[in-house]
Order: structure tokens, then sequence, then C-alpha cells
């Protein structure tokens, strides 16, 4: 039996760099409108990243691939917020914005287990956990996989799992594949394979 809607609004968002987006940003997606009841999912590129070793492709072609990617997926909306915000991209200056914009909305933080891995290092973390559910993808253990992430004790109630199927498919990997001129599509969807290859991105790593 499907549980009762609240009239709280519902906003998932999930934020990543999406250089490029491929298959499994957009099942993570589809898995988190599928069971969180969401009224809609803003995906967010991230700006200037504070956390990553190597240097994002431009804001624009970063944005119009998140556009391209999830085009037709109903109750998505890509945001730039923080494409259009100066200086370090940071979730919890997100947050903030997004709790100024919709008050009284629920705010549902989509991401994976390696970033929940790592939350406890993200920029004042325990105000993120105020602003919203962390919805963690779990997906099907192998062998020699890393162990799941277990939620700190103190904040279970602030946590969510979201059941996916496992894929191995990385942005790192699609652009090496690039680089080397091998064939991305199905890893990133054809209108995504026509942009990368109609701008020449990740040509070289």
């Amino acid at each position: 039996m499907t549980p009762a809607r609240t009239t709280t609004r519902r906003i998932g968002v999930f934020g990543g760099a999406f250089d490029p987006p491929h298959a499994a940003h957009v099942a993570l997606v589809q898995a988190a409108l599928d069971n969180l009841q969401l009224d809609e999912l803003r995906v967010v590129p991230t700006g200037q990243a504070w956390h990553k070793a190597w240097s994002l492709s431009p804001a624009p072609d970063r944005l119009a691939m998140a556009q391209l990617a999830f085009a037709e997926v109903p109750r998505v909306v890509i945001d730039p917020i923080e494409i259009n915000r100066a200086g370090p991209s940071y979730t919890l200056d997100t947050l903030h914005e997004m709790k100024i914009r919709w008050p009284e909305a629920e705010f549902f933080l989509i991401m994976g287990e390696d970033q929940a891995r790592a939350l406890t290092t993200w920029h004042d973390w325990p105000e993120i956990l105020r602003l919203a559910i962390i919805c963690v993808a779990e997906r099907e253990i192998t062998t020699g996989e890393s162990p799941r992430f277990i939620a700190p004790k103190l904040h279970k109630s602030r946590f969510k799992r979201l059941q996916m199927p496992a894929m191995p498919v990385s942005a790192t990997d699609i652009r090496a594949r690039i680089a080397a001129h091998q064939r991305v599509v199905p890893l990133v969807f054809e209108p995504v394979a026509r942009y990368i290859d109609d701008h020449n991105l990740y040509q070289t790593i």
C-alpha cells in the first residue's frame, strides 16, 4: 500500500561535476524519484569544485550535457545555482539558498556511498544534516568492493537508503575511453555523446 502523501513539498537535490553525466547518474535520479515521492528533483552541476583533483570542463558544457542527459526524466530540473555562484561550491550554501527559495519544503540530498563515506569531511556537515535528509544509493556488493556506508549512530534518522542495480560506470573511465577514441554509448546517452564529439571534449586527459 502506498504511504499517504503530505502537503509538504518534497525536493530532491543531486549535485555533482557531471563531467560527463552518464547512465548511472540517470539511474540514481530515477531511483530517487521512484522511492522518495519527490515533487521535483534538482540536478545541480558543480560550479568551482573545492575538492576535485582535476580541472573540470567548462561550466556551460557540463550544464548543457546535464540538460541533454536528463531531458526525458519527468520532474527533473537542471539548476545552475552553483555555476552562477562566485567562489568554491559548497553543498551547504546551495541548501541554504534553496531553503530561502522554498522555506516550507523538505529536502532530500541524493548521493552515492563514496560521497556518504566522505560526508564528515564536508564543510559544516552537521548543518547539512539539519537542512536535508541524506539519501544514499545502495548497490549490490560484489567481491572486493568497499563495505556499505553505515550512518553515524547519532544521526541515523537523517539518512535513507536508495536501492539501485550495480552499474560499474564512472566519468573517469568515460573520459579515458573518449581520449582513446573508443565508443562510450550506452555508458552515456546518444545526445550527450554527440555533444561531446561536436565540442571536442575529453580528447586528452
